[in-house]
């Protein structure tokens, strides 16, 4: 069995690739910073899982799986992520995703999900799964509709409270982009300030009271 872990955090990496080796029989983990570097290593070791963090550099950790999944669709993709706003895990399952679970989630609950998730069943949180299901429908604002992945990434952060630099090295593009980005945001949702911007993410669920 090969799993993949994705995510831009070296630490990160490494410390879940020990933990997955150390608690699973018979597996190999192996590691990538990017969805670039993902691309190319799904391609060429054909691993059997993906444990993929939404917010990477270059392309999103949405597009990476979408692009896999095209190629590939019997991959099995996990997202781990720190984001727990319910858009975001619905554009996940959106792109294909098998699993959905937040980095605040204790070991245990990541190895139940990577068995569940290996063994073609779904795995989501069970937070976020109550919060799916209480939402009714596919409980998506109107507002949020026909946005890009990386719109709604650059969103949720300009509405923490996170600079343009901050952005712009995160995500490995200029802080010149971003603030496009942002010009392009309060145009389409209609929002002429910072304050205007932060409460339409609260109010859509992107963005929750204390989490900024």
């Amino acid at each position: 069995m090969n799993i993949l872990i994705v995510d831009d955090h070296a630490v990160v990496r490494q410390g879940y690739a020990s933990l997955l080796a150390t608690l699973l029989d018979d597996v190999t983990v192996s590691e990538a910073a990017s969805g670039e570097e993902a691309l190319q290593r799904v391609a060429r070791d054909c691993p059997d899982l993906l444990i993929l963090d939404v917010g990477l550099p270059g392309i999103s950790g949405l597009e990476t799986a979408r692009r896999l999944l095209a190629r590939q669709p019997q991959l099995r993709v996990l997202f781990f992520s720190m984001h727990d706003e319910l858009p975001v895990v619905r554009k996940a399952l959106e792109a294909g995703a098998s699993g959905y679970l937040t980095k605040s989630a204790p070991p245990q609950v990541l190895l139940e999900a990577v068995r569940k998730v290996l063994a073609g069943q779904t795995y989501i949180e069970h937070g976020l799964a109550t919060a799916l299901a209480c939402a009714g429908n596919d409980g998506q604002d109107p507002r949020l509709r026909g946005m890009t992945q990386r719109e709604l990434e650059i969103f949720v952060m300009l509405a923490r409270g996170v600079g343009l630099r901050q952005i712009a090295e995160k995500l490995c593009i200029s802080a010149k982009t971003v603030s496009n980005y942002q010009t392009l945001l309060k145009n389409k949702l209609q929002v002429a300030s910072q304050g205007e911007l932060v409460h339409l993410a609260i109010d859509t669920g992107l963005l929750r009271v204390g989490m900024a």
